[in-house]
């Protein structure tokens, strides 16, 4: 990575840092507290803290946007067309009874 790279990137995690430092105001509302370390221990206290974060006011409205009026012309199919195939059997009946292939006379 070249150093140019580097120091750029440094650069904004540094700007990215202060901009997320500073978006809010904490206070400090209570000193924390150890716990009284013996064998029987008793759980200690996390310090209380007051954030106030910055008040963003989203709203929405309602913009016409011009939509462009399409004409599509479809071709007329032709029969090459509908056979893409090839030689298609379409008349709508199922030849599921009869055997794709004939079978092989046993070998003696």
């Amino acid at each position: 990575m070249s150093n140019l790279i580097k120091k750029t990137t440094v650069l904004a995690f540094a700007l990215t840092s202060a901009l997320a430092l500073t978006a809010c105001e904490v206070d400090k509302t209570q000193e924390g507290e150890l716990p009284d370390v013996d064998v029987a221990a008793e759980g200690g206290e996390l310090p209380a803290y007051d954030v106030e974060t910055a008040d963003v006011d989203v709203s929405t409205e309602t913009v016409p946007v011009a939509v462009p009026d399409v004409d599509v012309d479809m071709p007329e199919e032709t029969p090459a067309e509908d056979d893409a195939l090839g030689d298609v059997d379409n008349d709508g009946v199922d030849d599921v009874d009869e055997p794709l292939e004939e079978e092989a006379p046993p070998v003696e």
